[in-house]
């Protein structure tokens, strides 16, 4: 009897919704943090607070209840899904810019560079700001050669440290030159940022 009044079932299947919040960076994107992964937004709401809704395929991104972009999921790590119109004429150049490329130039010196970059850019801040730090620890291989340069990365991992400064500091002491025996020797400052590879544990 109640045949003829059943709707048909709809295309799609139902996804269950949930919701996060972002910042619009300066290079016009949000870091979803749950995958890792950038989504562009339109750039006049560069510095604004968004809410994220996201589902197993879909992220949609809004700003006072107004939806600002819709993007189809992506879960590739490091990675941007990036519509060209969002982008500001004289900040395109920022697109070329990426976790993913940072990544694989980083992975033709050596596995612990490629393994500190990682690091650096999991770190939840700005990603103009990591790219800062991985451009300028990339551009020692110039000065001092790759080898050097993963030596000095994997001496950073051992100290739990991961930014410019110390590699930069490792490669004009030597420290990447020494022995295990003689790097234990070495007096590290203290510091807040200096955790010791104890604390990943």
């Amino acid at each position: 009897m109640e045949k003829q009044a059943l709707k048909p079932l709809p295309e799609k299947r139902y996804e269950i919704k949930r919701q996060s919040r972002a910042t619009v960076h300066k290079n016009s994107h949000i870091y979803f943090s749950k995958d890792r992964h950038y989504y562009s937004v339109p750039y006049q709401h560069i510095g604004k607070r968004v809410k994220v809704i996201y589902s197993d395929s879909s992220i949609e991104i809004y700003h006072q209840n107004e939806l600002l972009t819709l993007h189809a999921r992506q879960f590739k790590k490091y990675a941007y899904t990036t519509i060209k119109e969002h982008m500001p004429s004289h900040h395109q150049f920022i697109s070329e810019w990426s976790s993913e490329k940072f990544i694989s130039w980083a992975s033709q010196i050596g596995l612990h560079c490629q393994t500190l970059i990682i690091k650096i850019l999991d770190k939840k801040q700005h990603p103009e700001q990591s790219y800062k730090s991985c451009l300028g620890i990339l551009h020692l291989a110039k000065k001092a050669g790759k080898q050097r340069l993963d030596k000095a990365c994997k001496r950073a991992l051992d100290y739990g440290s991961y930014n410019y400064n110390i590699i930069d500091r490792i490669l004009k002491n030597g420290w990447d030159e020494l022995d295990e025996d003689e790097k234990e020797s070495i007096d590290i400052p203290k510091h807040n940022n200096i955790r010791g590879s104890q604390y990943y544990k």
